[in-house]
This record gives structure tokens, sequence and C-alpha cells, in this order.
């Protein structure tokens, strides 16, 4: 787990937020870890639709695109 120091997290605070990894991050002062900041939970109901006018298709998502006979010998 990534620690890090009071000031640099004051500082750097809303870009370290918006990067934490799954682990989370310790906060020190005077190198003593003070506080553990950690992602919180979202369940998986909450992503369903999360990209809805986010992404484009194009095509058919359902094909390849290539034919091909699966009876059909080489």
């Amino acid at each position: 787990m990534k620690t890090i120091g009071a000031a640099k997290f004051k500082e750097q605070c809303l870009a370290l937020l918006d990067r934490l990894e799954p682990e989370g991050l310790i906060v020190t002062k005077h190198g003593k870890p003070v506080a553990r900041v950690i992602p919180y939970d979202r369940q998986c109901a909450d992503l369903i639709g999360s990209l809805q006018s986010k992404i484009k298709i194009r095509g058919d998502i359902f094909t390849t695109g290539l034919r091909w006979d699966a009876d059909a010998q080489s």
C-alpha cells in the first residue's frame, strides 16, 4: 500500500482521489500513519448503464464480419 505525507496529500488531494487504487493510500504525519483512504465500494448495479451516452456502437456487435461455414472442409 502506498503512503504519502499529510502536506503532500493536502496539495494533491483531488488528483490522488481520481487515481486511487483498490488497496487505498496511507496518509502519514511525521512518518506515522494517521489515516487510510480507501475507495468507496460501489455496487455492480451502479455500473449498469453508466456508459450509456459515452459509447457509440458502429456496425453489428454480434458478428465478426467474417463469413464461415462450419460444414466446409479445408
